[in-house]
């Protein structure tokens, strides 16, 4: 689900190739990065989890600013200070965005969205969901204030 400009590498273990369709062989070969076939054993040891999947991607990170989350007229925010839970972060974004959120706003002392275990949790929404780590939450709040924006 990743924008494929952001995909910098991706491997895909020699079992799970022979599995895939012809479509996701097409969709691999159209990438601007090429991809590369890994023994099985090998992929196994790239990837953290304990039954991959059998793609793994290297992407770029997301970077968001406060006006890029306040784009819309009646913007929806959801505001976390100090989730510490990967898991729980992820189902956050992933609610959100069924809710129609349409950015988030962490505290600095949040859970990295970046962490594995948040990454899968978000099931793709991390993709699609702008969000802002900021310092000072209070002085983020009063800007939000400023722009008419409410908050409960």
């Amino acid at each position: 689900e990743a924008d494929a400009e952001r995909i910098e590498e991706v491997y895909v273990a020699e079992g799970a190739w022979k599995q895939l369709s012809e479509a996701c062989k097409q969709k691999l070969s159209e990438l601007s990065c090429p991809y590369e076939t890994v023994a099985d054993e090998v992929f196994r040891k790239m990837s953290d989890t304990q039954t991959p999947q059998g793609i793994l991607c290297v992407v770029r990170q997301y970077h968001y600013e406060l006006n890029d989350i306040l784009v819309t007229e009646h913007p929806l925010l959801v505001v976390l200070e100090d989730i510490q839970d990967p898991g729980n972060l992820g189902t956050i974004f992933r609610t959100g965005e069924g809710a129609g959120v349409t950015g988030i706003i962490m505290s600095s002392h949040t859970v990295d969205i970046y962490n594995l275990k948040t990454i899968r949790s978000t099931m793709g929404s991390i993709y699609r969901m702008p969000f802002i780590y900021v310092e000072d939450l209070q002085e983020t709040l009063s800007v939000l204030k400023k722009k008419d924006i409410a908050i409960m």
